[in-house]
């Protein structure tokens, strides 16, 4: 972005482009025509090229685009284009750019180079009029699973005849080893609410044309925003079938009472230079430092400028998109921090006028330093100023296992002194408790949420070790019996806590990844789920599978707001390795009276002294939550794990 002549930097100012935010920039598709449409408002031609198949083919027929207003090119064609595949190229300063699908492209060919024209009708399921996502009384009644896709199916003991794909994922019937349930068999089993996808949008790095070599990644490098990935389709090559199977796996999701949230960056892009924003409009949808370098909040190369009129029109329309014609369920926005504010409310508003029960969240902070001011940013100390977001709880992360950036470094289950104060703020959901010093919260200093759902509480993720890695790795001093205590112990404080809980896919079968700790693009041995691990970790399977009907079967432990929270729940003791809490009097309509928890990262038994008589509900990996013993004076809580009583 220099001035060759002087050597003076000469930087666009994007502001001053046309921005006709009511526009519909879809292409808009009849049998008798389809109209295309595109903004580039720098553009001094526009081609549009119309192809047989989605990859080698010449152009059989080449159209220029009339200039309309407003920077927006036009052309209609007047004949059923259904099935036909097209790109757009630019001509801006004398140059002609790349070809591309278009930023607004629904369906794509093999590896997202070519976009489709599609009667999007046929690709919907039978039924699909009458599917319906799954109805929330509170958002933190749901309890998600983050998984990706390949992962869950690829292990050849999943008994899935379709490994790696979206049908594959919601095939019925499949078993591993000694006919244990897999796939979402297992999922349905265990009692979650929502699975959380991975990036399922059309991403850059698999290539899909050669699926028989062995390929993976997350898919954190978007290419087609508005366009299902073809490596997990059957046939990437023809543009409706990932659409049609797509929509088939939340069908079956949704007929099974399973919401689906995709996890969505629209922070950056895969290319930067190359990118199909930059096909279209060289450097308006990115942020820039003063002398017109790409800023890079993401880390990967770029950030894009959610504050601008044309991009902000796009990331909304996208999330739209993807909930009507997909009825998706929510939403995990990577690297929220980037966005700002402004964008993110009015996201959030148009996606719950479509879905009310649609959850959103996303991660509160930045990767690297943004030109975009902090006090704009959609970071997680600004999360009261987002009332119908969610934000990532990396305070109780940390505060259970230790930093997920220091290997040794240690939290409540695994031994570490003075965590109790971020124990207790996750507990609460990070809303304001008279009863909790916030001086001690490991990285908040002050209450972040509105609403307790507003925490999203974990202790892992895909990002960094897996549970049982990292406790294995900070531990290496523990017996195998304490880690898996350490692991039941961290999700019991996740599942019995007020905020929304979140599961790392295979949390519940002692899930490792070889001590792996980045995995974005490391193999499927090392990213897969290995089913054997279900066979061999059956107490731990049922031990989370126990928890989840605990918390469904209890709703105070899903309070929806921050007053019910500071009335009915009294701390009792918080000192090292023990916390201890009271739900009193009948806390959210919950049919028991007063529930004691008790949580004892000590490696010994504890006697723990109680005033009355209490009926005894979990002891250890005992469950039993009719209450038909009683306890009176003394409860032996036996060491790390959760111990809960109540009274009727």
């Amino acid at each position: 972005m220099f001035n060759s002549c002087n050597n003076q930097k000469t930087i666009t100012d994007f502001n001053l482009y046309p921005t006709p935010v009511e526009e519909s920039l879809w292409i808009q598709y009849t049998t008798a025509s389809t109209l295309f449409k595109l903004w580039s408002p720098n553009a001094e031609e526009i081609v549009l090229r119309l192809f047989k198949t989605g990859d080698d083919s010449k152009a059989f027929s080449t159209f220029n685009l009339t200039y309309k207003d407003l920077g927006v090119w036009e052309k209609e064609v007047r004949e059923d284009l259904n099935g036909i595949y097209y790109t757009y190229q630019i001509k801006t300063e004398n140059k002609w750019l790349k070809e591309t699908p278009g930023i607004y492209a629904k369906a794509v060919g093999v590896n997202g180079n070519r976009a489709m024209v599609l009667n999007m009708k046929t690709t919907n399921p039978v039924g699909w009029k009458q599917d319906k996502s799954p109805v929330l009384k509170r958002q933190n009644e749901a309890v998600i699973y983050e998984l990706h896709i390949r992962d869950m199916t690829i292990h050849p003991q999943s008994g899935s005849t379709m490994p790696g794909t979206y049908l594959g994922l919601v095939e019925t019937g499949t078993l591993g080893p000694n006919n244990i349930a897999t796939g979402i068999d297992h999922i349905k089993e265990l009692g979650i609410t929502h699975v959380h996808l991975l990036p399922t949008f059309d991403h850059y790095s698999i290539d899909e044309s050669n699926l028989d070599s062995p390929q993976f990644n997350w898919g954190y490098d978007p290419q087609n925003y508005n366009v299902p990935e073809g490596s997990f389709s059957s046939d990437p090559f023809n543009a409706e079938v990932r659409i049609k199977e797509f929509k088939q796996m939340v069908k079956t999701f949704h007929d099974n009472g399973i919401g689906v949230i995709m996890d969505v960056a629209y922070n950056h892009t895969g290319k930067t230079e190359e990118s199909n924003f930059n096909q279209e409009v060289p450097g308006y949808y990115y942020r820039h430092w003063e002398d017109g370098s790409y800023a890079d909040a993401a880390a990967c190369g770029n950030e894009t400028a959610s504050e601008r009129a044309m991009m902000r029109k796009f990331i909304i329309e996208s999330v739209t998109y993807w909930t009507k014609e997909y009825h998706i369920d929510g939403f995990r926005f990577d690297l929220m921090g980037i966005h700002d504010i402004e964008t993110m409310n009015k996201i959030s508003n148009a996606v719950l006028k479509i879905n009310p029960d649609a959850l959103l969240y996303g991660e509160g902070w930045t990767a690297k330093e943004s030109p975009l001011p902090e006090k704009k940013r959609a970071l997680k100390k600004h999360v009261q100023q987002l009332p119908q977001f969610a934000a990532f709880n990396d305070d109780l992360r940390d505060g259970l296992k230790g930093s997920v950036f220091e290997d040794e470094s240690l939290g409540f289950v695994s031994g570490a002194k003075n965590t109790e104060a971020s124990i207790k703020f996750g507990i609460v959901g990070a809303i304001q408790h008279s009863q909790i010093n916030y001086s001690n919260v490991n990285y908040s200093d002050a209450p972040w949420t509105l609403e307790p759902w507003q925490s999203i509480n974990y202790v892992s993720c895909h990002d960094n070790h897996t549970l049982f890695d990292k406790l294995k790795i900070s531990r290496p001093d523990a017996a195998l019996s304490e880690l898996i205590a350490m692991d039941k112990l961290a999700n019991a404080i996740v599942l019995t806590s007020q905020g929304t809980p979140f599961l790392h896919a295979g949390v519940e079968m002692l899930r490792t990844k070889n001590g792996a700790h980045n995995s974005y693009n490391l193999p499927d041995s090392i990213n897969q789920i290995n089913w054997n691990w279900k066979n061999d970790n059956k107490e731990v399977f049922k031990y989370y599978k126990n928890l989840i009907q605990l918390r469904k079967a209890h709703s105070a432990f899903t309070m929806h707001n921050a007053l019910d929270i500071q009335k009915h729940i009294k701390f009792q003791k918080a000192n090292d390795s023990l916390v201890s809490f009271i739900l009193e009097e009948h806390a959210n309509g919950d049919t028991w009276k007063n529930i004691l928890v008790i949580y004892n990262a000590h490696n010994k038994n504890i006697n723990y002294k109680i005033d009355g008589t209490w009926q005894k509900a979990i002891s250890g990996s005992t469950f039993d939550l009719q209450g038909s013993k009683s306890i009176k004076n003394t409860i032996d809580v036996p060491a790390l794990s959760m111990y809960v009583a109540f009274q009727k």
